[in-house]
């Protein structure tokens, strides 16, 4: 399995820095320029530091890259975390970096495209271009993670996230409810 991971300019660098590291596909990073910026001042990470977690990376503004183009496959693009200025540039058929320009094939070729949409409250705008988004074949995943698994701290709140993110890019996680685990109450 391909996954390409884009990160964007929004709040939110730690989601995207726990998906890389537990997803075990082959995967690929791209960062904006304003996603460098955040997960540094977020993290104090560097872009290079992360860029050995991954298997290859590509600059934002490289549309002369592999996955600018259809014929170059990947399984699912997921953006974590996705600023509303990219998700709306994706539902305008905007396509002027590498990020929106995967997502447009995507969208065209079928794939996978999941966003990780970090920012609120939404104006009306942005909810119209996520539904239309969403009719096109994109999954809408805000970055809002469930409290339902005894989660205490802000790492595990993006472990929570990432395992959701991992089932939706079609990678079966570890955690989440299962039938054994799930008591009989009765009728």
């Amino acid at each position: 399995m391909r996954t390409i991971i884009g990160i964007t300019g929004a709040s939110g660098s730690n989601f995207a820095v726990n998906f890389i590291q537990k997803c075990p596909s082959e995967k690929f990073l791209v960062a904006t320029k304003w996603g460098k910026r955040v997960m540094m001042e977020e993290l104090g990470l560097k872009f290079e530091e992360i860029s050995s977690m991954v298997d290859n990376t590509f600059a934002d503004h490289d549309l002369a890259s592999p996955f600018a183009s259809g014929s170059n496959y990947f399984d699912s693009l997921v953006i974590v975390p996705c600023s509303i200025s990219t998700l709306n540039k994706i539902a305008s058929g905007i396509s002027d970096t590498l990020i929106t320009r995967m997502a447009q094939v995507a969208l065209k070729e079928r794939r996978r495209l999941i966003i990780a949409l970090r920012e609120t409250p939404l104006d009306a705008v942005t909810l119209e271009n996520a539904l239309k988004l969403t009719k096109a074949g994109a999954i809408i995943a805000p970055i809002s993670p469930g409290l339902y698994m005894e989660e205490s701290t802000l790492g595990d709140l993006a472990d929570s996230f990432s395992e959701k993110l991992l089932d939706l890019v079609g990678i079966r996680s570890e955690r989440g409810w299962r039938a054994e685990n799930i008591k009989n109450e009765g009728s």
